[in-house]
């Protein structure tokens, strides 16, 4: 590995003009050795520092790196040493906040929508949400390695690659091909596969009896890659389907160009570096998650959080984070509930319960997630924070809660992480078109989790079944692929880990008394129950 280390300092140096020492890049490996998980990254803020620097000569000797090395880790031990660096380990990201970006199909490239949102959209708003999700995935197919198209090959039927084919392009073609597109009932009974430049009534999706599907949930909205044949009624018999390829999340980033897709602002190489260090060190650090908190169920409920509150305040060291995801309330806060007062109260006294803690109060950031039937303007999604006159109780006796929209994103150093509170895994279930495939798996869990993470979609259900905000659609969005996805959900605690990226169910807390300990620095998931 030092071996490689050495040939790729040489490289970088000597593209940028440079020759190099031996007891120069003895220095520089020995600076490198420091970052043993992101060496090109150090390599590249210590080469961006070298060329702002007044050298004598190309040639590149210790003394020239020694002192930017010296510059680098004395701008790293201020920021250690700074009283906000500890505030910004965590940073919350409302959904409402969250920049919108745009693809272009003809530029290649994503744009920035300037401006604000109106959260009533005009209709071209709604069909601009479903071009917005499949030019998202089409961007990322087109890179898949299976889809590329051959540079020398024109044969196609002897090419090894699956090329799309457009949906307008099948009419009067035979043979098998490949399509990409939107599931749609347009009539009942009757599913289309539509794309950009099919027209609705042209191409019909009919599943043939001997049809084969990868793992996920098919439902009607979702975006599908299928493989199939197009019949001279008119009819696309699919013989295999599948969810769009995933993309490597580092992969994603390089072609994104610095945009901004978390929310977070972009950060430097050398600001990645610093909290990407100082992330390897906070193996302390621990979030616990609750969902289903049921305020006004006092002996059930409210006793056990107490329990789990007393028992984080006598470790060693408390968690970071507590989140606490809706419903808040027992019975849905709608038009016929009449107890917001007392519903303010009850928020009164967690805010008192948490007082009662001061180790927790104190070195603990508090953060209110509200649930599908907790009060809000409607149950649109995404949801707003909960109201101020529901919670300023508490912020009197808890000033660092923090209270946010769902779903809402959360980074810890570099890791980014999404928190969704939706019965989603019963609703998908429900709308699911065919059933799931039991080849790979038949945990429901994990079917919900390759759904998701393949839509790059946090709830690809149809409108009529989950209703969305159309201007704000991308706010459900997981893409670039974050590092975890948080699912507050009414069914059983789960976890699992797909292509790198962790996702899990904390359970129901007012349910069945169960809730999470999770690590970000290892990315891992403690069960726990009382």
């Amino acid at each position: 590995m030092r071996g490689q280390t050495r040939k790729k300092i040489q490289k970088k140096l000597k593209i940028r003009g440079y020759s190099l020492k031996t007891d120069g890049l003895d220095e520089i490996l020995s600076f490198v050795n420091r970052f043993q998980d992101a060496e090109d990254e150090a390599i590249d803020l210590l080469l961006d520092q070298l060329d702002h620097q007044s050298l004598k000569s190309s040639i590149i000797d210790k003394e020239a790196v020694h002192q930017v090395v010296s510059l680098l880790l004395d701008a790293e031990a201020a920021e250690e040493e700074s009283p906000s660096s500890s505030h910004s380990s965590i940073r919350v990201v409302d959904a409402f906040l969250i920049p919108k970006f745009r693809y272009d199909p003809i530029k290649k490239h994503f744009f920035q929508h300037a401006g604000s949102l109106p959260i009533h959209g005009e209709a071209s708003a709604k069909a601009a949400l479903y071009r917005d999700r499949l030019l998202l995935l089409f961007q990322r197919v087109s890179r898949d390695q299976h889809f590329i198209k051959p540079a020398f090959d024109t044969d196609v039927d002897t090419s090894p690659s699956c090329q799309l084919s457009t949906i307008q392009s099948l009419v009067g073609q035979r043979g098998r091909r490949w399509v990409m597109g939107v599931i749609s009932q347009l009539e009942d009974g009757h599913f289309y596969l539509e794309d950009l430049t099919a027209a609705k009534n042209e191409i019909i999706a009919f599943f043939d009896s001997q049809y084969k599907i990868t793992t996920g949930f098919f439902t009607e909205n979702t975006i599908i890659v299928a493989e199939g044949e197009m019949l001279s009624e008119g009819i696309f018999q699919v013989i295999t389907c599948g969810f769009p390829p995933l993309e490597n999340r580092d992969k994603s980033l390089k072609v994104l160009a610095g945009h901004d897709f978390f929310g977070c602002g972009t950060l430097t190489k050398e600001e990645t570096l610093r909290l990407a260090d100082l992330e390897k060190r906070a193996v302390n650090d621990m979030f616990v998650i609750l969902s289903d908190i049921w305020l006004d169920n006092e002996q059930k409920v409210m006793e056990k959080l107490e329990t789990v509150l007393n028992g984080f305040e006598n470790v060693e060291i408390v968690p970071s984070l507590f989140v606490f995801m809706g419903d808040f309330c027992s019975h849905p806060c709608n038009l016929s509930f009449h107890s917001f007062s007392s519903l303010r109260s009850q928020f009164g006294k967690l805010g008192q319960m948490i007082e009662a803690h001061p180790r927790l109060k104190e070195q603990s950031k508090f953060l209110f997630i509200p649930g599908p039937n907790d009060t809000g303007p409607s149950t649109v999604l995404p949801r707003c924070a909960l109201p101020k006159y529901l919670t300023e109780e508490l912020q009197k006796h808890v000033p660092n809660a923090i209270f946010s929209s769902n779903p809402c994103r959360v980074k810890f150093y570099t890791q980014e992480m999404v928190f969704f509170r939706q019965d989603l895994l019963y609703r998908m279930r429900r709308s699911c078109l065919i059933p799931p495939s039991t080849e790979e798996t038949d945990d429901p869990f994990e079917h919900l989790v390759a759904t998701i993470t393949h839509q790059s979609h946090l709830c690809p259900l149809p409108l009529f079944v989950q209703p969305i905000i159309w201007n704000y659609d991308h706010c459900l969005h997981l893409y670039p692929t974050p590092h975890t996805i948080v699912l507050g959900d009414r069914s059983e605690q789960k976890a699992f880990k797909y292509t790198g990226i962790t996702c899990f169910n904390p359970g129901s807390f007012s349910d069945d008394s169960t809730f999470v300990a999770y690590r970000p620095c290892t990315q891992e998931v403690e069960f726990s129950a009382l």
